[in-house]
């Protein structure tokens, strides 16, 4: 054994500077601990011993037989050279081929007729020009048996796991899993980081144990003990991070904006023009308490399409405004924030014409702010912002930009909040003169990493899954290759709706053939042709819908002619809009009843369940069509018809996750990019996290900066760099 390292210690130290080098440049791994962490991806298993006469094409197998013919021959075709040796059990034979000399040359010196060995590959079917096919093994894996160790060392060698590490260009697994033994070899772990007391009550083996477990396991279930105690240690360790985070977030000052009778909000709820539903009361409730604290709300309100979560924001809005604050609504489309405010002023009435004839006694403003905005109209947004005239103020990105003044900021709604990164939200927040405003961030379909913070505990949620008095449901099916009349059924069905006086929506996935996708999610391998845009379709929907008014809304229109396309659908003086997705979210037209998506597999889950949410808002039920090239049993099938399977945004968040991982809960990588968890899954492990939850909430409040607990600090400084302790900071 060389000398002792630790965890924190460069790998140079182990391994040598030329080793070291290869495992930064390749695998990014630079310290022993990295190097610990770098898991198997999966394990080899050279499994049971089968009989000769029992192989199947396409099996792993590992047999033991003798060696009883060896031929090497120069290939005829191209220049090289395959030594063919063959075996047999009893039972029958297999020939094993190894080609190129330096492989056959080594094979030919340790397999001569009658040597006995163990021969482990994947079997596949041999036919020569003449003669009948024969089992073969390719390159396999062989291991010479004395003649005396029979069948106890065949079935330890069988038996043995490999452990498969992820590699990169120049650097073979067997590389990376010789330097991993040199490091196991020399490590110390020092101070076991997890508290015996919780060892004990969870069951779980010691540090040194489970690396020891994971990276070199005698057996299977050695090796499930490992994952057990590691995957315990990444939700604890992040766990102990929300949990300070979440101690120091109840000692941030805040602006409590308790409810305040005969008010602005009592006056919004007694001209409501519907009732309420059960689950807006409930959820207004907690929100309305998080409002009264002294410390900072933040809070995600997850309410599927259609479920009313706008209300609900509006009315926190208002009992700010009634606590002397304001509230910014952060929407990220110029057509979703016209939407936001021309719902809001509508609902309100004369209770947003403060210091206007008409207006109400508790009346207040509600101004618009967008990047699109004349300088006259800009000029009196950002007054009433500054001058707190305007107690709602809803906007895009321009709200973030440093011109942009409140008087008292005292809450931030961030519509679609995945929509926005941590450094923009931050930025509102940072308009706030003392403390830091209330936050509720709002989404329909929580994108992945949305969904593993909130089973993380980083947010408090809010769930509405009630869906108000008189909406319709939502049909959703999939239009596919294989069923032509199912497309020229989707022209027909559009025709009839827009006779009946209703509606319809034609999404694409681009303008034309010099954009891209708008779409988010790659298109399957094999696909057949570009997406289709609105440029190709346009023209061929005159002879499709004949006769139908067809609007056409995307991302490249001036503000001006989307605002203008978009009334005029709204006014029920168009029938079709052909669009992309700028009408994803928010947009509310209770006569529309068909969605008909085209190139559907272009498009990510979300993005999906958010568009087909667009339908079925009146009083008459909606109708999804997902056209698509994609053949059965492709994965973009699979996610077309769960979608169509299930209107329900929690259970489709999961699809997502699914297919996309969580991302990096401590840092700002979104779904699919690198993470610092590398076993836990948020589908798999949610009681082990929710259980770390707990554990680790009961840990800090007895010991908040762990003085404690040294080892487990160390662990934690490991894992929160300055960048992801920097975001842990502004979330």
């Amino acid at each position: 054994m060389g000398s002792v390292v630790n965890l924190a210690e460069p790998l140079s130290k182990p391994l040598g500077d030329k080793t070291a080098k290869v495992l930064a440049k390749g695998l990014d791994l630079h310290t022993v601990g990295d190097l610990l962490h770098h898991y198997p991806r999966r394990y080899a298993h050279r499994g049971e011993l089968t009989p000769l006469s029992g192989l199947e094409d396409g099996e792993h197998v590992t047999v033991m037989a003798e060696v009883v013919k060896v031929q090497g021959r120069t290939l005829s075709r191209s220049p090289g050279y395959v030594l063919e040796i063959t075996v047999t059990d009893g039972t029958g034979e297999l020939k094993l081929s190894f080609f190129g000399r330096r492989g056959s040359y080594v094979a030919e010196k340790d397999l001569s007729p009658g040597t006995r060995g163990l021969f482990a590959g994947k079997i596949s079917t041999y036919r020569p020009r003449s003669g009948r096919p024969q089992r073969q093994l390719t390159h396999p894996q062989y291991k010479v048996v004395p003649d005396r160790a029979g069948e106890a060392t065949a079935a330890e060698w069988a038996n043995e796991i490999i452990p498969i590490y992820p590699s990169t260009k120049g650097l073979d697994i067997e590389a990376i899993t010789k330097s991993v033994q040199t490091v196991l070899d020399q490590v110390e772990f020092g101070a076991e980081p997890l508290p015996a007391d919780l060892l004990a009550a969870r069951g779980l083996v010691g540090q040194r144990e489970a690396y020891d477990g994971i990276h070199r396991p005698r057996d299977w279930d050695e090796l499930d003990r490992a994952k057990k105690r590691l995957r315990w240690d990444e939700a604890f360790v992040v766990q102990i991070a929300l949990a300070q985070r979440r101690r120091a977030a109840r000692a941030l000052p805040a602006q409590p904006r308790p409810v305040r009778k005969d008010g602005l909000l009592d006056a919004f709820d007694a001209r409501l023009p519907f009732t309420l539903t059960d689950g807006q009361r409930q959820v207004g409730e907690e929100i309305a308490a998080d409002l009264a604290a002294e410390h900072p709300m933040h809070r995600l309100l997850q309410g599927d399409v259609g479920a009313g979560k706008t209300v609900v924001a509006l009315r926190a809005m208002l009992q700010v405004v009634d606590g002397g604050g304001q509230a910014a609504l952060l929407a990220p489309t110029e057509v979703l924030a016209q939407q936001h405010y021309r719902s809001i002023v509508a609902l309100l009435g004369d209770l947003a014409q403060a210091g206007q004839i008409g207006g109400a006694e508790h009346a207040t403003r509600v101004a618009l702010l967008t990047g699109s905005l004349g300088a006259k109209a800009r000029k009196a947004a950002l007054l009433e912002a500054a001058s707190g005239d305007a107690g709602i103020v809803v906007g895009t990105h321009a709200l973030l930009q440093d011109r942009v003044q409140f008087a008292e900021l005292g809450l931030v709604v961030v519509d679609e909040q995945h929509r926005f990164g941590v450094e923009q939200r931050d930025a509102l927040r940072e308009k706030v003169g003392g403390g830091r405003p209330h936050v509720l961030v709002m989404t329909a379909t929580p994108i992945p990493r949305t969904v593993a913070m909130t089973v993380f505990g980083d947010l408090e949620t809010s769930v509405l899954g009630q869906l108000p008095a008189g909406r319709a449901g939502i049909q959703t099916v999939v239009v596919p290759p294989e069923r032509p009349a199912f497309l020229a059924r989707t022209w027909e069905r559009i025709g009839e709706e827009a006779r009946a006086g209703r509606q319809i929506y034609i999404v694409c996935p681009r303008i034309g053939e010099a954009e891209g996708d708008e779409g988010d999610v790659p298109v399957d391998e094999g696909a057949r042709r570009s997406p289709l845009g609105i440029v190709e379709l346009r023209p061929q929907l005159d002879e499709l819908l004949p006769g139908l008014r067809i609007g056409v809304l995307h991302g490249r229109l001036v503000p001006d002619e989307k605002d203008a396309v978009m009334r005029r659908f709204t006014d029920g003086e168009l029938d079709v809009l052909l669009a992309t997705t700028v009408i994803e979210v928010g947009v509310d037209v209770p006569n529309a009843t068909v969605m008909v998506i085209m190139d559907a597999d272009r498009f990510g889950v979300s993005q999906l369940h958010q568009l087909r949410g667009r339908v079925g808002r009146g009083g008459l039920p909606g109708l999804c069509l997902l056209v698509t090239d994609a053949e059965p049993g492709s994965k973009a099938r699979e996610r077309l018809d769960a979608v169509a399977s299930t209107t329900d945004g929690f259970v489709l968040s999961r699809l997502d996750l699914e297919q996309r991982r969580e991302g990096d809960v401590l840092g700002a990588a979104q779904a699919g990019r690198a993470s610092s968890l590398r076993l836990l899954r948020l589908n798999r492990d949610e009681k082990t996290i929710r259980a770390a939850r707990d554990a680790a909430t009961e840990l800090v409040a007895r010991d908040p900066d762990l003085s404690s607990h040294p080892g487990l600090a160390a662990e934690l400084a490991a894992l929160l760099d300055e960048e992801r302790a920097e975001y842990l900071e502004k979330t």
